[in-house]
């Protein structure tokens, strides 16, 4: 049957309006896939400045509970159901307590040892636990080139995380004891160093943790809707974090919240906002669909925007071997890819040895 005229004069616009659509869904993809990235990176350096005024457990309360509640009444607006009984709650609860609680005391406590732009590149190194717990878990395959870009990324973070009189200190004994040198020569070093001073190690554990509940989305989201996961995570993860911000008498919560300006108000709403509640959404999102190895390798850009605007707004710079570490880490994070494992064809073992072919014989 031939297409009359008429119909051939429509087709090509149809045709393009079908394209024009795939471009633009392909654009609203990448978006949503970039903005978290975004959002952190600029919170990370927000977060710098407001904590001077609140308290840095504050913060990471006001990271969590409002953002927690938006979420909730978000999907419950779309008609998502709420968890229910033991078998949901407790998996939720874990994870809150993994992926929130730990997550944010571990940042905060790193940002006031360290520069957001460091803190953010140590915090996105999480890819290099989530290989190797998705291998573990979910079955997917490191090749050799990941390998090598895991080692080559932990040695980054050695570049990044251990100041460069200590490792010189940790050269020399080393040399020393394979008989290279004789002596270690005396260090003229600054006092003793100690991990928990080191901002740095802060945000290792917190990556950690990001890593883990990476791996956990997926288990959590068995139980309860994915939306509803997120949003409760975040609540019950608020619960400790608000303790210990009374605790240690944060200014936030002992009685210093009106010297706290618009400015300070407005910075406050973007980390809870955009910086929590929407950047964590989204990327919980994403991570329960394709590689979650691959999802987190994008987390590189976040230590970018958070180096771009920590020198813009708050003149913040890096030393050499610092960025030397961060280069060697977010390039092996780049190499960290995994494949799926290939299923296996169904041998027949009972078939005659003389009707396999002839290649197939040893």
């Amino acid at each position: 049957m031939k297409m009359t005229t008429f119909e051939l004069d429509n087709l090509q616009p149809r045709a393009e309006a079908a394209s024009a659509d795939a471009y633009l869904k392909r654009i609203a993809n990448a978006v949503v896939l970039v903005l978290p990235f975004f959002l952190w990176g600029t919170n990370m350096v927000i977060m710098e400045d407001v904590m001077a005024k609140t308290g840095s457990m504050f913060v990471a309360f006001a990271r969590l509970i409002p953002g927690g509640f938006g979420i909730i009444a978000f999907a419950s607006l779309r008609g998502k159901k709420f968890p229910s009984g033991v078998t949901a709650w407790l998996p939720i609860a874990l994870f809150g307590l993994i992926n929130s609680t730990l997550f944010q005391v571990f940042c905060v406590e790193g940002l006031t040892r360290t520069i957001a732009g460091i803190g953010s590149v140590i915090i996105d190194s999480q890819p290099l636990t989530v290989a190797v717990m998705a291998a573990m878990f979910y079955g997917e395959v490191l090749g050799p080139k990941s390998i090598t870009a895991l080692i080559s990324g932990i040695f980054g973070l050695i570049l990044i995380e251990v100041p460069p009189l200590k490792m010189q200190e940790l050269l020399h004994s080393l040399l020393h004891s394979f008989g290279i040198l004789k002596a270690s020569p005396p260090l003229h070093s600054t006092g003793k160093w100690s991990l928990w001073d080191s901002g740095e190690w802060w945000m290792l554990l917190a990556a950690q943790c990001m890593a883990v509940g990476t791996i956990m989305m997926r288990w959590v989201s068995r139980f309860a809707d994915p939306i509803m996961v997120i949003g409760w995570h975040m609540v019950l993860g608020s619960i400790p974090v608000l303790a210990l911000s009374i605790w240690r008498q944060d200014p936030a919560v002992s009685g210093h919240l009106q010297d706290l300006n618009l400015g300070d108000w407005a910075e406050l709403v973007y980390i809870s906002v955009f910086g929590s509640a929407l950047a964590t959404g989204l990327f919980f999102y994403n991570a329960t669909k394709g590689s979650l190895t691959e999802l987190s390798v994008l987390t590189l850009l976040t230590p970018v925007f958070a180096t771009i605007f920590g020198y813009l707004l708050r003149n913040e710079v890096i030393t050499k071997i610092e960025l030397v570490g961060s280069v060697i880490t977010l390039v092996s994070i780049c190499f960290v890819k995994v494949e799926k494992p290939k299923p296996t064809e169904p041998q027949n073992f009972n078939i005659r040895y003389d009707s396999l072919p002839v290649e197939a014989t040893p």
